[in-house]
């Protein structure tokens, strides 16, 4: 189709990089110390590239392109987030934070060597520190839970935990709203089901809200359960 497109005069471009910077598509890129269209199909054609180049090496030109494909653009931006996530975790920032996943056998037995065997797939796992879009959520099965569940029901890792990505929370102790960031967990990543586990008290309907504003604020049509815990350590319903 023929379009407006950028245009980029590379004997004048410095390779200074402010024009792939700005934009917000990632349709530039650098080569060899110069800035290079390098998928025409990001390129929108606004231009939020032009203002920022001090050599004005960039233009625009109507001539035949790829048309703009706004989904490759935002699944690249997820991809790249996701990037940036991963190397946050494993790299930088906090480190008790780092993500890692765990890798569990589900047909490993509940007790090894006259253990009990740990069912936690991932970490971090308080919602909290999560990040929204991780590898580990691809397929995922999740478990929203009310951290005191694990301590007042004493088979959480074999019932709930196993075969699960595990978050837990309490949004009286964080005094937070989780809705916003369990509806980007289960709106950007494949999301298979939810299970959210929480206590009988009053307080512990709040994480239930959370969860459940989440799953109808995704737009996902996806299967969810919600099961109750005694403070005596048994299942309600």
């Amino acid at each position: 189709m023929i379009r407006k497109i950028i245009k980029i005069d590379e004997e004048k471009c410095n390779g200074c990089g402010l024009c792939a910077r700005a934009c917000h598509e990632g349709a530039i890129d650098l080569i060899n110390g110069k800035a290079k269209l390098v998928r025409e199909n990001f390129c929108d054609g606004f231009g939020d590239c032009l203002p920022e180049c001090p050599t004005g090496a960039i233009s625009f030109e109507e001539r035949e392109a790829p048309e703009y494909d706004e989904k490759a653009v935002q699944e690249e931006k997820r991809r790249k987030k996701m990037d940036e996530m991963k190397n946050l975790h494993q790299e930088g920032g906090c480190p008790g934070s780092r993500m890692a996943r765990f890798q569990i056998s589900e047909a490993e037995p509940p007790v090894s060597a006259g253990r009990p065997v740990s069912r936690l797939g991932q970490w971090p796992c308080q919602i909290k520190l999560l990040p929204t879009q991780a590898p580990f959520y691809k397929d995922a099965k999740l478990l929203i839970a009310a951290d005191c569940t694990a301590y007042a029901y004493a088979n959480m890792h074999e019932e709930f935990m196993k075969g699960r990505i595990t978050l837990i929370g309490c949004p009286k102790l964080d005094a937070v709203d989780y809705t916003e960031k369990l509806t980007a967990i289960i709106r950007d990543n494949e999301i298979k089901s939810v299970t959210i586990v929480r206590m009988e008290v009053p307080c512990c309907g709040g994480l239930q809200r959370a969860a459940e504003n989440a799953l109808k604020a995704s737009g996902k049509f996806i299967p969810w359960q919600v099961v109750t815990i005694s403070r005596d350590g048994h299942i309600l319903d």
